[in-house]
Formats: C-alpha cells, structure tokens, sequence
C-alpha cells in the first residue's frame, strides 16, 4: 500500500508542477519567482527575513530573487526606519496585477477539485493537505 501511495504522491506532484509551470510559461518571470510573488500577495508586506522563512529559501537566494523582481518593477524593496539591516518587500501595481492573474487561475483549479470530489471530500481533501504541510 506504501508503494502505491508513494506512486499517487509523486504524479500528483509531478502534474502540479507541471500545471504551474504551464500557468507562467507565456510570464517573464520562473515559477519561483511567482511563487515569491504569492506569498507577498497573500501576506502583504514581509521582512526579507520573513519572506525566506515563508519560501524556505536563504536571505542569500532570497535577495537574488527580490533584486530580479524588483528590476522587472513586481516588487518594492524598503528599507526599515527602526532597523537599518532590514528591509520590507510590498507588490508594485504589476506585481499585485500578476498575483491577481495567478491568484484568478488557483480558485478555477480550486472549483474543479470542489467538483470533481465534491464539497466535503474537498474540504477534507484541503484540511488533509493542510495537515501534512505541517509534517514537512
């Protein structure tokens, strides 16, 4: 039964990866960097240092991702007034337009999971993945 279920896990990741890659193929900018994107969407304005905890990403590899995004004009970059050694991230007005797009086509895949399993198996699809999130 492990077996199969670890077949079952790797293709489900393995199509949502490629559904996501798909979404920003036609983008200028990575999946990563969408994904950087979101989270500054869903949270609002991070630190750096709360923005790589929430990516799971070093500041290092995080400032290389913030510097592109902000040359592409998706993303401001502000220094802190009480801490001079951190700064904030916020969504520009393109930023925010490409978290909305991106945002737009979640809920669509979202509607089709809530028809395909039905509204209590997808909430106890969601909760499930909610749980083992905190596993990882």
């Amino acid at each position: 039964m492990k077996e199969q279920y670890s077949n079952i896990l790797v293709e489900f990741f393995e199509r949502m990866s490629s559904w996501e890659h798909g979404v920003v193929a036609d983008r200028d900018i990575s999946l990563a960097q969408m994904h950087l994107l979101e989270v500054v969407g869903n949270h609002g304005e991070l630190r750096m240092k709360e923005l790589s905890e929430k990516l799971g990403v070093t500041t290092g590899t995080l400032t290389v991702m913030v510097h592109r995004l902000v040359t592409k004009g998706y993303l401001d970059k502000e220094q802190d007034d009480e801490d001079k050694r951190s700064y904030f991230v916020t969504l520009t007005k393109s930023g925010k337009a490409e978290y909305d797009n991106h945002h737009h086509l979640h809920g669509h895949l979202i509607e089709e999971i809530i028809n395909t399993l039905g509204e209590k198996s997808a909430e106890s699809f969601f909760r499930s993945l909610d749980t083992i999130q905190g596993l990882m």
